[in-house]
């Protein structure tokens, strides 16, 4: 009885005591906030004002996992996600009872079903597609769908390696992106699209002019097929890219000419292209000194550039045209930019895509200059949207994202994705297993393409590039749908008498 007494008291101190601490804890946190000058909701409200930050950074989680509808959230809902989560893990996607898509926004993409499709034994993949046949060295590409743009430094070792060797398993090639070209792109086998971006890191003189010598250096690897000269980019056009110093590791600082630490700011456009006329220039000399196709990527913002562009490349003759245009969405993501460039400046993707198709026709390009459509085109109707808007082939970084777990924490730009994809931080790389997530990212781009196929089929044809605008209708505000061909009529040849 007395060692129960004993045991009580002592629970009942160890009460008070804790209690004491909270109390004083609480004093220490009202006299804090009373004194800081920095939050005046904390300073009005000493204590209860913390709540505030606590539930606005909880917010966030909470919406995504419990208050979200599957086709509400941004920039990806739950049901895209979930589609490529399921792709990745060579599961089927086939779904019950119906469908959650709301038909009814506008916009919306429905194909047109053919009355007798192909049989099954008819019906085949997307073959092959030759880029740059004036280079001396074209590249012929084996994949409709590829992984974009993702610089080592903004994404992780472990996640490079894994894009590598998926890539390399789906036949489809990987854009460096322009943080230069690492070890780790090399390791996988993988066709390798080198890009140069405006700060022309791994190809550059110490002065940040394009070096020759070290550009014809990547180009002896042989994986590397392409070199894609990045004009501008979805999220941030007029804005150079920025990977932040806490993410320049020395072998990261090594690959791009930085010093460790150092915060990293690429120019808004190359300084030696002042117009049309000098980045033909540039095309050309990128492609003489490496002897492969070289393309570029740009975002549009109105139908003159373009038509410049095109004037530009007839008046010197068709050899002189990049041989690929990557066409960038306004719409298309990032790891760190400036929110009124990725809210407010760039078209769409669905609505330059018609347009630059239509230009390469009316010019007479189509089949010298191959066009990339990217920008939040992630799961297989997007993808077979692009393709019967006028594209011959669609990149993606954001789904191959997903494909490696990325879980849309929006972190990119901190250091601390909790998936290891976008941070160089060991304790969270450790959660990317390179063996186990390159075989995702290979399901997710091999299962697309299959749908996509599925889908070209259903409209009638043999294979997905013969997909025409005729065999999608967009829904329009009334709720009602008119055929693609309708809203952007194909350019047509002027008859010839």
């Amino acid at each position: 009885m007395e060692s129960a007494d004993w045991v009580a008291q002592v629970l009942s101190n160890g009460f008070i005591l804790v209690l004491g601490l909270i109390a004083a804890a609480l004093v220490v946190l009202f006299v804090i906030d009373r004194m800081q000058t920095a939050d005046a909701i904390r300073r009005n409200y000493p204590v209860i004002g913390r709540f505030r930050h606590i539930f606005s950074t909880l917010g966030e989680f909470f919406r995504q996992y419990f208050f979200a509808m599957d086709r509400e959230e941004l920039p990806f809902n739950r049901a895209q996600r979930e589609w490529v989560s399921r792709a990745s893990s060579g599961k089927g996607n086939t779904v019950a009872f119906g469908s959650t898509r709301n038909l009814n926004v506008v916009g919306t993409p429905i194909f047109v079903n053919a009355a007798f499709p192909p049989l099954d034994e008819q019906a085949s993949a997307a073959g092959p597609m030759l880029i740059g046949p004036t280079a001396r060295q074209p590249f012929v590409a084996r994949s409709l769908f590829n992984i974009s743009g993702m610089s080592y430094g903004a994404i992780s070792k472990p996640a490079v390696l894994a894009l590598s060797k998926g890539a390399k398993a789906a036949r489809c090639w990987l854009n460096t992106g322009e943080g230069g070209l690492s070890a780790h792109h090399l390791t996988g086998g993988a066709d390798i699209v080198y890009q140069i971006g405006t700060a022309k890191y791994g190809v550059r003189t110490p002065e940040g002019a394009l070096d020759d010598e070290k550009l014809a250096k990547m180009a002896a690897h042989e994986t590397v097929r392409m070199f894609e000269i990045k004009l501008s980019q979805g999220a941030k056009p007029g804005k150079g890219g920025i990977l932040p110093g806490e993410k320049v590791t020395p072998e990261i600082a090594e690959v791009r000419g930085l010093e460790v630490g150092q915060t990293s700011y690429s120019p808004n456009r190359h300084v030696e292209i002042d117009d049309w006329e000098d980045l033909l220039d540039f095309v050309h000399h990128v492609r003489e000194v490496t002897g492969k196709p070289v393309g570029i990527k740009m975002v549009a913002g109105a139908e003159r550039p373009f038509r410049e562009l095109f004037e530009a490349i007839t008046a010197r003759g068709a050899d002189s045209a990049p041989d690929f245009i990557t066409l960038d969405g306004g719409e298309g993501g990032t790891g760190a930019a400036p929110m009124p460039l990725i809210d407010l400046v760039g078209m769409t993707v669905r609505e330059a895509l018609p347009m630059v198709d239509d230009l390469r026709s009316e010019f007479g390009l189509k089949e010298r200059i191959r066009l990339i459509a990217s920008g939040k085109l992630v799961n297989p109707g997007d993808v077979a949207w692009a393709l019967a808007a006028g594209a011959d082939f669609v990149t993606s970084a954001r789904g191959f994202m997903f494909s490696l777990g990325c879980i849309q924490a929006l972190k990119c730009n901190k250091n601390t994705c909790p998936t290891g994809i976008t941070t160089h931080d060991p304790r969270f790389q450790k959660g990317l297993v390179v063996e186990e997530k390159y075989k995702r990212v290979a399901n997710y781009a091999t299962g697309l393409v299959k749908e996509v196929e599925t889908i070209s089929h259903s409209v009638g044809v043999r294979e997905p590039r013969q997909m025409r605008r005729h065999h999608v209708r967009l829904v329009q505000p009334n709720g009602t749908s008119v055929p693609f061909d309708q809203l952007h009529p194909v350019f047509q040849e002027p008859a010839t008498t």
